[in-house]
């Protein structure tokens, strides 16, 4: 049975019986900060399963795209994946234990016709409901195994969330994989049984301290990974056997000029290959780049990883990105981003895989020098230090688990401890940036907590709006009543205030009731669509239930709108001048300004910033129409709807269009202008990078362009008048002003460097210990300057240390020069200069040869110059 088979057979399965097949959802985790990637099928439907959200379908069943990182240094061997698929059927309160148990033992004995006699089951020690169904599905008593909650109690997906204990479907694959013991059975730690399908009794809410609250109703998660039932029904011991891996191990093979299955270590390099490069593939589709930290970091691991085995099959080919292609070309038709993407993805693959085979040979080298001196010591620990493996992880880019895989072959080991004191010491001199979204602008803990209905928006048609108060917040807790002066946060049952999301940041505005005014400073949106409102009471009091008046500011809506609308007219141009490739991976809307994240490998050219403006402005004039049509996600990505990777997108969408045909097309529950004709002008302040592969526009339209140019303007004016020139004639008048700096400068520089030749002649060596010395207080020169001075006197006196002092600037200079053949004697430029700045409360360093230092106090120049003598 084909892979594809048991993928459509098991949907159509639970299809038929009440279930509703929906997407799976990328593998970048929406609104869930307790993962880094999307680990298990259940963790699209999380709010479903502690009530905080309605689901579309009490009962769902999907095939989810999974990745996970734990078992990257097991992969190669015949189960483990970083990438899987799983497919999972789900209930939300509706069935539990009774159903999913006799329907899970009909899929796998009647549609997957495993025989019984090769099928184990294992259940939570305590669990006699469980044990009391299966028997009755007519499982037999000795097949059934009692096991821990190490084994058979599941855990939330990330630090908290829904769990329970669990009941998991074993496969006998033979003795001949077992330990022979009489005893053998699922929970052994022999290979003999693999889990193929676990059910999930969720009837808990862990919370991130362990305490686990039981659910209002309980629930139904289960998973079965598609590569370990494939290689059953396809009569293969491995995975990297099956319809799924092996035109990919085939590939590998070919562009190695290997034979798999001959060689063990050949063989295993090309399943880490094969492996690695479906992982790449889809975090690549789903908007992963890679980076330094987080899912980025993930995916440069892959990369690396990958790559460093291709490399050990054929030295001179660079073949991930032929690997990639296969992927594409094999499971493309089921999951189409991959298609949409190929360009991006073999862009970024090529670009990376480039740039590590460059420094692979440096780091490499350096591994290679450090094992083999750690080797040469006898009798003492071979541990490779933390200082070193960090040097290998943030200057050649090895990962550390690279590092531990080569140092462990060759009987090694590594100071983990050390290398994350050293990974410590990086992240605090590295300043958290955030790329996405307003700083400030997440929910807070009690606000996260809020339960009930999502708030009825109705600001797409109105920008005032009477509501009733449905909770209100303050000092950290809930409370009946707010009065003036209190900061407060509040919701209610419908609201015209947008709230922040998708980078656009969130309405201001007042709400009003008979007894009191509330200012609104900012308005946010809870994981399941409450909408906050935050502000302050400008008098009176405010009470739950009471009767309100919401108004937005509509000026400064309409500010954001057109920055948003904006936005969307950017992408369009981007994707004609750039390529489809240029894709949105993150953004921010304020009634300032916009800016715009995108994938593209290199800096934009002038002439491309240009043309994109060009373009945007093009489709302002023509004053198209902006509309927004509320249609089926499946409809919008069939019509080539762009939608973001990282959101995650209901049964029913909003698809925003601008023009008739639409030039842009995507998904979007942003405020919006009617026609692009209320944009005025857009204008790109700056094109610029913000990691690998990533680069950043900042933009303003409207009025925030118009302050713009009214701000140039004026300083052109000035800079006119400085000049004594029209505001036409200011180009010529500073080039020309430039000339005359630039001819000045030259000349000044002519004379210092004659002054150098000159001071540098009348300079004359002291010998000590039998070394000759040139110390020298030296009239104010620039540093090149004492650069060139010193190389005069070392090619006059050819073995020589100098050190010379200067004021520049006002404050103390040093420069320190050493010969080679003195340097191989002990001296050291960079150790003088330093202890010479000091005298003067500085500070420098260097190289051996060559040195500079700076310092504070230019009356202690020559107390320092006497410290030499000493110090040589």
């Amino acid at each position: 049975m084909k892979s594809d088979e048991i993928r459509s057979s098991y949907l159509d399965f639970f299809e038929a019986r009440g279930h509703r097949i929906v997407p799976g959802s990328s593998l970048i985790p929406y609104g869930d900060p307790t993962l880094l990637l999307t680990s298990a099928g259940m963790v699209q439907f999380k709010p479903y399963f502690t009530s905080k959200a309605v689901p579309p379908s009490p009962r769902v069943a999907s095939c989810q795209k999974c990745f996970r990182t734990t078992d990257i240094d097991c992969v190669g061997d015949a189960t483990h994946c970083t990438f899987f698929e799983m497919l999972g059927n789900f209930s939300f309160g509706d069935y539990f234990k009774k159903e999913v148990i006799p329907w899970a033992w009909e899929y796998v004995t009647q549609y997957l016709k495993i025989p019984q006699s090769r099928l184990w089951i294992t259940i939570f020690r305590d669990d006699d409901e469980a044990f009391a169904i299966w028997r009755q599905t007519g499982v037999l008593e000795n097949r059934i195994v009692r096991l821990g909650g190490k084994d058979n109690f599941w855990g939330p997906a990330g630090n908290s969330g829904p769990c329970g204990p669990c009941s998991e479907i074993h496969y006998d694959l033979g003795e001949k994989y077992g330990c022979s013991k009489p005893d053998c059975k699922p929970g052994c730690d022999c290979k003999r049984y693999t889990e193929i399908w676990n059910l999930v009794f969720i009837e808990f809410d862990q919370d991130e301290n362990g305490k686990r609250t039981k659910l209002p109703k309980p629930n139904i998660d289960t998973g079965m990974g598609l590569e370990r039932v494939s290689a059953i029904m396809q009569g293969k011991s491995s995975i990297y056997d099956t319809d799924l891996f092996a035109p990919l191990i085939q590939k590998v093979a070919d562009l190695a000029g290997k034979k798999y299955g001959s060689d063990n270590v050949a063989d295993n390099a090309m399943r880490v290959v094969a492996e690695h490069s479906r992982g790449i593939v889809f975090l690549l589709a789903d908007g992963v780049m890679p980076t330094k930290e987080g899912r980025g970091y993930v995916l440069r691991r892959l990369l690396r990883r990958a790559e460093y085995f291709g490399e050990t099959l054929a030295h001179e080919n660079l073949f991930l990105t032929t690997v990639a292609e296969e992927v594409i070309k094999n499971m493309g038709s089921l999951y189409p981003e991959l298609i949409a993407n190929h360009k991006h993805i073999l862009h970024v693959i090529e670009s990376e895989t480039n740039g590590f085979r460059k420094a692979l040979p440096v780091g490499r080298g350096i591994l290679e020098n450090t094992i083999a001196q750690l080797n040469t010591r006898k009798g003492k620990s071979k541990v490779i230090s933390g200082y070193d493996a960090f040097v290998l992880h943030d200057t050649y880019g090895f990962p550390i688990d690279l590092t531990k895989e080569i140092a462990t072959s060759r009987g090694l080991s590594i100071n983990m401890v050390g290398f994350e004191q050293e990974m410590e010491k990086q992240r605090e001199r590295a300043k958290a940036s955030q790329k996405y979204g307003v700083a400030g602008n997440a929910t807070s803990s009690l606000e996260a907590e809020l339960e009930g209905e999502p708030t009825n928006f109705v600001g797409y048609q109105k920008m005032s709006s009477d509501a009733t108060i449905i909770s209100l917040l303050t000092d950290g807790e809930s409370v009946g009543v707010v009065r003036e002066g209190q900061e407060a946060s509040l919701t209610l049952d419908a609201t015209p205030f947008y709230g922040e999301m998708g980078g656009q940041v969130g309405d201001t505005g007042e709400i009003k009731s008979a007894s009191g005014r509330f200012f609104v400073t900012d308005t946010v949106r809870t994981a399941i669509g409450i909408i906050v409102h935050r502000g302050k009471v400008l008098s009176g009091n405010l009470s739950a239930g009471d009767t309100v008046q919401a108004e937005v500011d509509n000026e400064r809506r309409l500010d954001i709108a057109r920055n948003h609308t904006a936005t969307h007219l950017l992408q369009y141009a981007l994707r004609q001048v750039l390529g489809k490739q240029a894709q949105q991976r993150g953004s921010l809307v304020t009634p300032e300004r916009l800016r715009f994240d995108f994938s593209h490998l290199v800096a934009m050219m002038p002439e491309e910033t240009q043309k994109v403006q060009r373009i945007v402005n093009e489709k302002i004039r023509q004053n198209l129409e902006v509309y927004a049509e509320e249609m089926s996600y499946q409809k919008v990505l069939e019509q080539g709807a762009i939608a973001l990777f990282d959101e995650k997108y209901g049964d029913k969408v909003c698809a925003l269009k601008i023009g008739k045909p639409p030039v842009s097309f995507e998904l979007c529950g942003g405020t919006h202008i009617s026609a692009t004709g209320q944009i005025g002008f857009f204008h790109i302040v700056s094109e610029s990078s913000i990691g690998s592969g990533l680069r950043r526009i900042e933009a303003l339209t409207g009025r925030g362009a118009e302050e713009y140019f009214e701000k140039l303007s004026g300083e052109w004016q000035e800079i006119a008048k400085a000049v004594d020139a029209t505001n036409e004639g200011v180009k010529e008048k500073v080039i020309d002003a430039i000339a005359v700096l630039d001819a000045e400068r030259k000349q000044r520089q002519a004379v210092e460097k004659e002054l150098a030749r000159k001071v540098a002649e009348s300079l004359v060596a002291e010998e000590i210990k039998g070394v000759k010395v040139v110390l020298a207080h030296v009239p104010s020169l620039p540093p090149q300057v004492l650069r060139d001075m010193s190389d005069l006197l070392r090619e006059r006196l050819k073995s020589v240390i100098i050190v010379l002092g200067t004021v520049y600037e006002d404050k103390p200079s040093f420069l320190a020069a050493v010969t080679q053949d003195l340097v191989s004697k002990g001296y050291n430029a960079g150790n003088i200069v330093r202890e010479v700045a000091k005298v003067t409360g500085g500070g420098g360093g260097g190289k051996p040869t060559m040195a500079q230092a700076g310092g504070k106090d230019k009356n202690k120049i020559d107390e320092a110059l006497r410290l030499v003598r000493k110090l040589i």
